[in-house]
């Protein structure tokens, strides 16, 4: 993948199983989130991608525009990172949400939309939302909205979600409920996932693999237990090493990356 003749990602050779969970992980820059916007095909015209991205047999890459807008948003579905950025800030939750059914179910009625909505609002755990389906953005704290977030993208059941570092902006406790809440619907909807962070020990909650990037490469990639047990590249030990512990000597500084 480069831009304007520059690489950006090389070499990247990454599967995910179904309903299995992998977490792809670096510090800012390494290519996480242009990996993620290559497989929903969503970079602009400058951007050039080769190789393949193969999705439940098919081709993405060879897709015509009509065709990969049909499997976005509707097999394969993403979280972006600040909600607060992707919600229009001028339109109800409720019927942001219904703008992604109606996409894919133009045969839907007015009150089945509705129905379709709700339920995704229920299954994030986001309360009294038939009462509250015409309020906006802001009247909500971050983390709902990182969970009408989430509910968009699962309104039509996906069985790809990819979700682009979706605690990074919430504080511990809401970080928490937020991947408890992911881990669930991953069981309860049988959803593949790709889990991006640049935090570790977020991704050791929700990832049965993990690939470690670095300057558009992918340096390391193992089971989760294995690579924390038993890193192999330096770059991961940094990692590790960059996080700060109930043990951590505060005497002495963390790991430089």
């Amino acid at each position: 993948m480069s831009f304007g003749g520059l690489a950006a990602v090389r070499g990247l050779n990454l599967s995910i199983d179904a309903g299995a969970s992998l977490g792809l992980v670096g510090e800012s820059g390494s290519g996480k989130s242009i990996t993620a916007l290559a497989v929903m095909r969503l970079l602009d015209a400058t951007a050039k991608v080769e190789g393949s991205i193969r999705f439940d047999g098919a081709e993405l890459l060879a897709l015509d525009a009509e065709s990969m807008r049909k499997r976005r948003g509707r097999e394969i579905a993403i979280v972006f990172q600040e909600p607060m950025t992707a919600l229009n800030p001028v339109m109800p939750v409720g019927e942001q949400v219904a703008e992604a059914v109606r996409a894919h179910h133009r045969e839907y009625s007015r009150r089945q939309v509705r129905e379709a909505v709700l339920e995704a609002m229920n299954a994030v755990a986001l309360p009294d939302m038939a009462r509250r389906y015409s309020d906006y953005p802001h009247q909500f704290s971050g983390g709902q909205r990182q969970r009408i977030m989430i509910a968009m993208a699962i309104v039509n059941r996906p069985r790809l979600l990819i979700a682009d570092e979706p605690t990074t902006a919430l504080d511990v406790t809401v970080q928490k409920q937020i991947l408890e809440l992911l881990a669930g619907l991953r069981e309860r909807f049988g959803l593949t996932m790709l889990f991006i962070s640049h935090d570790l020990a977020v991704v050791s909650q929700v990832a049965d693999r993990v690939a470690v990037m670095r300057h558009g490469i992918v340096v390391e990639e193992g089971s989760c237990a294995g690579i924390f047990r038993e890193p192999e590249h330096a770059y991961t030990r940094a990692l590790l090493g960059a996080v700060p512990t109930m043990t951590t000597d505060l005497d002495k500084p963390l790991a430089v990356l």
